[in-house]
């Protein structure tokens, strides 16, 4: 396992729908294990294959943050929200690829998702609270949409000015 490079918006390939996954190579395997140990090193509690520059519909997640809590990780290959409830929660996100940013979305407050395992198994389940928001965050990577895209364009133009300086000066040091 690796840890890889995540990509910091803007940047082209965050704006691209993922290609479906028809089969779950070793390759992609890796890939699912790898996306994992980035996540927890970030650390962060989801991400999807697009945030390291990969089409691929794969996303991982890992919710479990309390004290003590074991990991309970997930890797969905080509996941797809099957129901969502009226319910609305109001979440602040966060992203990887848009580092120490936050701000309050309000998405399904719960969701039924359907997807495939690493082991090529169909899977679906219930997601409710902080796990159906993360999951749904993820999902949106795979349709080139960003949280801040829930955001006011002022907002969503200042986060993008803030991500463009955070870039420049990350190339300087490098």
């Amino acid at each position: 396992m690796s840890i890889r490079p995540i990509l910091i918006h803007p940047d082209p390939r965050l704006k691209k729908v993922a290609d479906p996954v028809s089969d779950i190579s070793d390759e992609l395997q890796r890939l699912a294990e790898d996306m994992l140990e980035t996540m927890y090193d970030a650390p962060g509690i989801g991400l999807a294959a697009p945030q390291l520059g990969l089409s691929h519909r794969l996303i991982v997640m890992d919710c479990a943050k309390d004290e003590g809590a074991r990991p309970n990780p997930y890797a969905m290959f080509n996941p797809e929200v099957v129901w969502e409830s009226d319910d609305r929660n109001i979440h602040e996100e966060g992203c990887l690829s848009i580092p120490e940013t936050y701000a309050e979305v309000t998405r399904p407050a719960e969701v039924i998702v359907r997807w495939i395992d690493p082991s090529g198994d169909a899977k679906e389940d219930r997601f409710t609270g902080l796990w159906a928001t993360c999951v749904q965050h993820e999902i949106d990577h795979l349709e080139g949409k960003l949280f801040i895209d829930y955001l006011k364009p002022l907002k969503r133009q200042l986060i993008t000015r803030k991500m463009q300086k955070l870039k420049r000066e990350r190339t300087r040091i490098a």
